[in-house]
């Protein structure tokens, strides 16, 4: 029993093939480190919404665009992503007799280098996307706000009820091909590796000598360039390198504090935060001046800041308390993610409808 199951453990000195536990450790590295930005994001916009704001509404192409500069500089000079190289792994391309004997620091071929690209920067990225899209129409089949078109209602409603059983046979897939590798019996942990035509293996000690020489001389001088076009090059690869090295080296320096605040934020420990974090309730925001210049906030209560007519199906916003129409803030938020009123930052959810005792 102890000899099949020792390859889960341990590879032989032969064998460069990784343990299930460390591949399944470095696709959490990276699977943390999104939602921890994201909430460093938030309490930047929250704090200062004029100066920050834009960090949260266009956080995933901030975060895919430095991703991007991330993957390219690892898998261009270590032959593996950043999770990657950080376990001391390096990605071989399949089908390549020299593939095992090629160094890590010589990098990807093209071909590869690209694919990997693609299922580790933008495949990830539409995958949010498609998610917040579903959760969007999620909202507005809850709250009957549906456009006119019958046959587009048709549609999007199939895609709702398929997309449970999509996301379930994609994830199946994955855990399929991770029980397979576990008994030895596939080369990838992930299906996407096989797609992008390459297997991971540790590093040996020649990649790793090989590594620290490619470092050094990195850091040395180098030839000068002679023609203008060669220094706009040299200028934006230095330019380039610096920014995907400063990415990696904050990266290499918190990722502990990243997988910490992604424990912590975690939906298993939010009751524990709770009883942590308990606090006497906030007082409300301060109300702006009801006069004649202001511009936010109409003279009547009962007028809506946003149409400026009498408010129709009344409803506060959860995070500065302003009432408003429903039409009208429901679709602000949607495209703003911000309270009309205070540019804090806003999600569907937090409306809140309100009723008359009449009602």
């Amino acid at each position: 029993m102890a000899e099949h199951g020792a390859h889960i453990t341990a590879a032989s000195g032969a064998d460069d093939r990784p343990s299930i536990f460390e591949v399944v450790a470095q696709d959490s590295l990276m699977a943390a480190v999104r939602p921890a930005l994201q909430h460093v994001a938030k309490v930047l916009a929250e704090s200062n919404p004029s100066r920050y704001g834009f960090l949260w509404r266009w956080f995933d192409e901030i975060f895919t665009f430095l991703d991007l500069l991330l993957q390219q500089h690892y898998l261009s000079k270590a032959s593996a992503s950043f999770s990657e190289n950080f376990y001391g792994l390096k990605r071989i391309v399949m089908g390549d007799p020299g593939g095992v004997r090629r160094l890590a620091s010589a990098g990807l071929p093209k071909k590869q280098l690209w694919k990997s690209l693609l299922f580790l920067v933008l495949f990830p990225y539409l995958k949010v996307k498609l998610e917040k899209l579903v959760s969007s129409l999620r909202e507005e089949d809850e709250y009957s706000i549906h456009p006119p078109s019958s046959c587009w209602k048709r549609f999007y409603r199939a895609f709702l009820a398929a997309y449970p059983f999509v996301t379930m046979a994609w994830e199946g897939w994955f855990l399929i091909q991770q029980l397979l590798y576990i008994l030895g019996k596939a080369q990838h942990h992930s299906p996407l590796l096989s797609l992008a035509g390459v297997r991971l293996g540790r590093l040996s000690a020649e990649d790793i000598r090989a590594l620290e020489k490619a470092l050094a001389r990195a850091g040395g001088l180098q030839q000068p360039a002679t023609s203008i076009r060669e220094k706009v090059q040299s200028a934006v690869k230095k330019a380039i390198g610096g920014l995907a090295l400063s990415v990696s080296t904050g990266l290499s320096v918190g990722v502990f504090f990243l997988q910490f605040l992604d424990w912590w934020y975690s939906s298993e420990n939010q009751e524990t935060i709770k009883s942590l974090t308990a606090l006497p309730t906030p007082p409300p925001p301060v109300h702006l001046d009801y006069n004649s210049d202001s511009s936010l906030l109409p003279k009547l209560k009962s007028v809506c800041p946003l149409c400026r007519k009498t408010r129709v199906n009344d409803t506060a916003l959860a995070t500065s308390g302003y009432v408003f129409c429903y039409r009208c803030v429901y679709n602000y938020v949607r495209s703003h993610q911000t309270c009309p009123i205070t540019g804090y930052a806003t999600e569907v959810q937090h409306l809140v409808k309100l009723y008359s005792p009449e009602n």
